[in-house]
């Protein structure tokens, strides 16, 4: 029962999140001028606000529930963290190498799923439940994570409170969102690439821009 319910969710989010235009688009950019692209302040996007509450959830979560000497919490909480930084790194990077921002970011996501499987594990283990799509605490959890303005302060009272089959339902419904997003992302990134090409391409582009005659 616990594998179907997890199958279900997992096809669920992927496929059942509604589109929201708004959640694709970057962040807002600075003009450099010249051949450098245009780059950004990654607080801007919500893949990085939905993956800052996760690591802040995974930080407090496995101080609540689990021992100290165990092993998993510097596997959760180093996975939280990677998909956090990475998407900092990858925004940074923007400006020299859109190879990296994609590849950076693509490890974010594969970071994001990595915490996916640990809590899913958490709940398998002690046969709890998770959320279908149509609970009413998924869809609850949904409703507040897809607020313009979100920070870990929407939850910090269920991480606090709350036991640990809810905090970690909690955190499955924030990471299906943020894979979500950063999927999105990922299409765009590699849109991007495709029309603008690398730094290498670019200067080359603006030199011979340059060695053009002037009228």
């Amino acid at each position: 029962m616990i594998e179907q319910s997890r199958d279900c969710l997992r096809q669920n989010y992927e496929q059942g999140v509604s589109p929201d235009p708004r959640e694709a688009q970057s962040e807002p950019m600075t003009n450099s001028g010249g051949f450098l692209p245009r780059h950004g302040n990654y607080r801007a996007l919500k893949s990085f606000r939905k993956a800052e509450i996760i690591y802040d959830l995974t930080h407090r979560f496995c101080t609540r529930f689990l021992d100290r000497r165990d092993r998993t919490i510097d596997q959760m909480v180093q996975a939280a963290r990677s998909g956090k930084q990475n998407i900092i790194e990858g925004t940074k990077a923007a400006r020299t190498s859109k190879a990296t921002e994609l590849r950076l970011i693509g490890v974010a996501r594969a970071s994001l799923e990595e915490l996916l499987g640990d809590y899913e594990d958490a709940l398998r283990v002690r046969r709890a439940i998770i959320w279908s799509k149509e609970a009413p605490e998924a869809k609850y959890v949904r409703r507040r994570g897809a607020r313009e303005t979100i920070s870990y302060e929407d939850f910090r009272e269920f991480a606090e409170t709350r036991p640990i089959e809810i905090v970690a339902n909690i955190a499955l419904c924030l990471i299906h969102q943020a894979n979500y997003l950063l999927d999105r992302q990922i299409q765009r990134l590699e849109q991007d690439f495709l029309k603008e090409g690398d730094l290498r391409e670019r200067m080359a582009a603006a030199r011979r821009k340059d060695r053009k005659p002037q009228t």
